[in-house]
C-alpha cells in the first residue's frame, strides 16, 4: 500500500462525515463547508493584538520578536497562517507623538524583516493579495489618537502606514471623551479638525471606546463611513457603557460603516457562563437591527486567544482604572477574558460553524468574516482627496 492510498483510507471516515481535523494537536473537526468558506474569504479581525506578552516565556515572544532579528520563526508564522485570519488589525495605544513614531517604526521594521510571511495592508488591492499569496496581513492602526498633535500629524502617520485611528481610548483626550471618563464632553473643536483631516487623507475613524455623546457627535460630523472595530450591543448587556446603543448602531450604519463584534466575555454577557452562543446573539441582533452588511469581527484578542498579558507580573492591570465597574468585569478563571470556545487560534473556524448553525447563508458568512470590513475600509481609503496643505 502506497502513502497516498493509506492517507485516503485514513481520511475516509472524516470524508464520509464531511468533517475534517485541521491540526495534529487537536482532535476537533470542522465541516467541509466551514473550511471552504474560510478558504474563500479574506478573513479580517478588526482588532487583534497579534500577540500579548506571555511571561511564562523569558522574554515573552512579543518582546523577543521586536528586539532580536531572526527570532520570528517559521513555526511562529505557521500559527498565524493556520488561524485562517488573513488580516490582523493592531490594537496599540501610544501616549504621545514620539511613542507613536516609535511604535510604527518598530512594526514597519518587523514587517520588512519577515516579508516572506508578513505584509502591510495599505490599499484595497491588499485584501485579495494576502489571501491569494497566503501572507499574514498587518493593518497598522491605533486605539487612541493622542499621538496627533495637530491635523498635519494625521498626514504624517498615514504616510507611515496608519490606516485607522480610534478617536479616544477610555478617558478624555483633546479630541473627546472615552467611556470611563467622569463626564462625557462630546467631540471637541480640535477633535472635529482631526476627524475631518482623517477623512481627507483616507484614514478610517473608529469610535469603539468613545463615550456615548462623543460617539454620536463623531457620527453626526462624519461624511465618510465610521467604524466600531470592536464593540457589542448594549441591548443585550444592559448598563454596559462600553457597548453601543441601538441609536449609535443605526447611525453607524447610516454612514456606511461596519461593526466588529468583540469576543471579550464581559463585553458579551454580564454574567457567567459566556459561550459562543452569546456572541452569536450579538451578530443576530445587529443583523436584525440594521442588516448583515454592517457586521464584522473585532475579537479584541491576540492570535492565541488571550485578551491581556498572562502568566506573571504584567505591570498595569486594566481593572485598576477609575470607573472600571462600567465594564461589568467578570471572568470564569484568572486572566481568562476571552469567550469560552473562541479562546484559541482556530476560533474563526468555530465562529463560522456557529454562523452556519444559526442559518446564515454562505454569502452572509463571507461578508461577516471579512467581506464587509474589506469593502468599508477600501471605500474609506479610496475616498482621499488631494493631500492636505
Amino acid at each position: 500500500m502506497n502513502r497516498r492510498t493509506a492517507l485516503r483510507l485514513a481520511l475516509a471516515p472524516a470524508i464520509l462525515r464531511g468533517r475534517f481535523p485541521l491540526f495534529a494537536q487537536s482532535t476537533k473537526e470542522y465541516s467541509a463547508r466551514a473550511i471552504r468558506l474560510m478558504e474563500e474569504t479574506t478573513v479580517v479581525d478588526l482588532l487583534d493584538q497579534f500577540r500579548f506578552a506571555d511571561f511564562a516565556d523569558k522574554p515573552p515572544k512579543s518582546e523577543l520578536w521586536m528586539n532580536k532579528p531572526g527570532s520570528f520563526t517559521a513555526a511562529d508564522a505557521a500559527v498565524y497562517q493556520g488561524s485562517g485570519i488573513r488580516v490582523f488589525a493592531l490594537g496599540h495605544s501610544a501616549p504621545d507623538y514620539q511613542e507613536g513614531l516609535k511604535f510604527y517604526a518598530r512594526w514597519n521594521g518587523f514587517i520588512a524583516a519577515y516579508s516572506d510571511w508578513l505584509t502591510r495592508i495599505d490599499n484595497p488591492a491588499d485584501f485579495e493579495r494576502v489571501r491569494r499569496e497566503r501572507k499574514i496581513g498587518i493593518m497598522l492602526t491605533m486605539q487612541d489618537s493622542t499621538h496627533f498633535r495637530t491635523p498635519a500629524d494625521v498626514d504624517e502617520f498615514f504616510a507611515l502606514g496608519q490606516r485607522l485611528s480610534q478617536l479616544t481610548y477610555n478617558f478624555n483626550n483633546r479630541i473627546g471623551s472615552g467611556f470611563l471618563e467622569q463626564r462625557d464632553g462630546g467631540l471637541s473643536v480640535f477633535g472635529l479638525s482631526i476627524l475631518k483631516r482623517m477623512e481627507k487623507v483616507g484614514m478610517a475613524v473608529d469610535v469603539s471606546h468613545c463615550a456615548d455623546q462623543t460617539t454620536l457627535d463623531a457620527l453626526e460630523a462624519a461624511t465618510r463611513p465610521v467604524v466600531f472595530t470592536h464593540a457589542n450591543c448594549r441591548a443585550l448587556i444592559p448598563g454596559s457603557m462600553r457597548a453601543k446603543t441601538d441609536e449609535a448602531i443605526r447611525r453607524m450604519a447610516k454612514t456606511g460603516g461596519v461593526m466588529g463584534i468583540s469576543f471579550i466575555r464581559f463585553m458579551v454577557r454580564d454574567q457567567e457562563p459566556v459561550g459562543m452562543a452569546n456572541v452569536l446573539d450579538h451578530f443576530d441582533y445587529v443583523r436584525k437591527l440594521v442588516g448583515v452588511e454592517y457586521l464584522a469581527v473585532g475579537s479584541d484578542l491576540d492570535v492565541i486567544g488571550n485578551g491581556n498579558p498572562v502568566n506573571g507580573n504584567t505591570g498595569f492591570r486594566p481593572e485598576s482604572q477609575p470607573n472600571f465597574d462600567r465594564y461589568h468585569y467578570h471572568v470564569d478563571k484568572e486572566d481568562h477574558v476571552a469567550t469560552s470556545g473562541l479562546d484559541h487560534p482556530k476560533r474563526m473556524f468555530d465562529l463560522t460553524e456557529g454562523l452556519i448553525a444559526r442559518g446564515y447563508s454562505d454569502a452572509d458568512i463571507k461578508l461577516i468574516l471579512g467581506g464587509n470590513a474589506a469593502r468599508v475600509l477600501s471605500k474609506i481609503w479610496s475616498m482621499n482627496d488631494a493631500r492636505a496643505d
